[in-house]
């Protein structure tokens, strides 16, 4: 007789389908890093969006198709690392950093090491975490702000050696913000399935004509906002739990992330 009490284990095979979506957003980052060693950096970032749209693909297909497998994670984990981890630390220092000699190359590492120790604590938090969050700026998001910054330069004919500290700031700043304790809303609980008003989907056909009407810089500004988000979340809760013990109330302050 089977114990249905027993917790389900994921089938050890691998599928086709997901992994495909996973391959693709591997390659992505891998073309950006050759498409940055010869100077195409638009080209790079839009390498890097190409990814993070192929990576938001394949695990939706795997759980829609119940073709979720260890394997399958791992093996996203390996293309999330090179495609947010790598990629945008190399177009950044073929960009501006290499002109800083040792401190470029020393921020561009620091994004990739927090990108790797990102990745490693969102793996081994998996099932235990709260999925509303995410602790830590996702590895996306990271790399969104790096290829829109650079994608925004680029397109405006900045040169990168003009910008490179403020390149560097940016990498190291957004790899910081990786393996910080921020907490970040994941937009994971958001029914897209169900009802929505409609001036909602009047908002969200506005978005779309703002961002098409000059992607790079709303790219870049969103990544950035959302980034700023974690801290600044963090500060009003702080702020509002002061306000608590300041107006003596017996309720256990928020805690704080």
């Amino acid at each position: 007789m089977d114990d249905t009490s027993s917790p389900r284990k994921r089938p050890r095979g691998i599928y086709l389908l997901p992994n495909l979506f996973t391959t693709a957003a591997l390659f992505a980052g891998f073309y950006a890093v050759l498409a940055a060693t010869q100077d195409r950096f638009e080209a790079a970032a839009l390498a890097i969006f190409a990814a993070m749209v192929l990576d938001g693909f394949d695990g939706r297909i795997a759980r829609l198709t119940h073709t979720q497998t260890d394997f399958g994670a791992e093996y996203d984990s390996l293309s999330d690392m090179v495609a947010f981890g790598v990629a945008p630390a190399l177009v950044a220092y073929h960009w501006a950093l290499g002109a800083l000699g040792k401190v470029g190359w020393l921020a561009a590492f620091v994004y990739t090491a927090a990108a790797a120790l990102r990745l490693a604590r969102f793996n081994t938090q998996i099932g235990v975490a709260d999925k509303r969050y995410f602790q830590g700026l996702a590895s996306p998001a990271a790399a969104a702000i790096i290829a829109s910054g650079i994608w925004t330069a680029n397109d405006l004919g900045l040169a990168g050696s003009d910008f490179s500290w403020l390149t560097a700031v940016l990498t190291a700043g957004a790899g910081l913000l990786m393996v910080s304790n921020f907490r970040y809303f994941s937009f994971k609980q958001l029914n897209m399935q169900g009802k929505v008003p409609f001036l909602l989907t009047v908002m969200v056909m506005l978005a779309f004509a703002i961002i098409f009407m000059y992607p790079p810089l709303v790219l870049f500004l969103l990544a950035l906002g959302y980034a700023l988000s974690g801290p600044s979340w963090t500060l009003l809760r702080l702020k509002q739990n002061r306000a608590r013990r300041r107006s003596g109330r017996d309720e256990p302050p928020e805690s704080i992330p």
